[in-house]
């Protein structure tokens, strides 16, 4: 069972203010390894550090949140990113998922309770991910 708790994950917003907020939420649930960036490049240049979740804001100076996620996917394509935006642009939201993103969040009143709700998919997924899996052979001889 994975422990989301345990692993490394990115704030990437160039609003200091959502920065500080996220990571502040972060560290009441318990998240022992959070890490915060101001900009796209800053993130990009710290991936060798293997996040497990990134959330990213769409709207930046310099890399956007697209070009950020399509630098992640390169780099790992295992690494689970939630695109944030305070924009409700269904193209956006669209582009992001069709370039890997795990899921797009509107910034705003319930943002928290779907950040969770989504957190919890990626919990689910990575159970079934790291359930152990019968084999062909086994499957066919209890079949008999």
């Amino acid at each position: 069972m994975i422990n989301l708790q345990e692993q490394t994950i990115f704030i990437v917003d160039d609003e200091e203010l959502i920065l500080k907020s996220m990571k502040r939420i972060f560290d009441k649930l318990g998240f022992l390894d959070v890490r915060t960036f101001i900009n796209g490049t800053d993130c990009v240049n710290a991936l060798s550090e293997e996040p497990f979740l990134i959330l990213l804001d769409y709207h930046m100076e310099g890399l956007n949140g697209l070009d950020v996620l399509r630098k992640v996917k390169r780099y790992n394509p295992n690494t689970y990113v939630i695109m944030m935006s305070s924009q409700e642009d269904i193209t956006n939201a669209v582009d992001t998922l069709k370039f890997g993103a795990f899921d797009y969040i509107v910034k705003g009143d319930s943002d928290v309770a779907k950040l969770e709700f989504s957190m919890n998919r990626i919990v689910k997924l990575e159970e079934k991910i790291l359930a152990p899996r019968e084999s062909l052979f086994s499957k066919i001889f209890n079949y008999f």
